[in-house]
């Protein structure tokens, strides 16, 4: 079974961390990463840019609006995901209890990664 995992970063936690410390947490989450590669159980990942660089499209009265930044204001942004294989939810959380950005306040989402027409609800 396939598990997304959305990593959110806490903006002003990850805003304290000096240029060396962030430097050391993406290299960490790299080898992690290549870790899970090797083991299998990544099928896909992706970092985001910030969210200044995001542009929204809703849809109202029948016109799609387009605005700059991102859906929501809010303290934690999307930072990127991982697509992981795992067999169940347990394995799942086990890996992502390993991620580093953990230590420096990132927070972690898993979901059920929806392939194909498999939606349930």
């Amino acid at each position: 079974m396939q598990y997304v995992m959305l990593i959110y970063l806490d903006s002003q936690r990850w805003s304290t961390l000096s240029t060396d410390e962030r430097n050391r947490v993406h290299q960490e989450c790299g080898a992690w990463h290549e870790a899970l590669v090797k083991s299998g159980h990544s099928r896909s990942c992706s970092g985001l840019q910030p969210p200044s660089t995001a542009t929204t499209l809703r849809e109202a009265h029948g016109k799609t609006i387009i605005t700059d930044g991102p859906f929501a204001e809010t303290k934690e942004f999307l930072g990127g995901f991982e697509i992981l294989e795992c067999a169940h939810l347990d394995e799942a959380i086990a890996i992502a209890k390993r991620f580093p950005g953990l230590r420096v306040g990132t927070a972690v989402e898993l979901r059920p990664h929806v392939v194909g027409n498999e939606c349930k609800d």
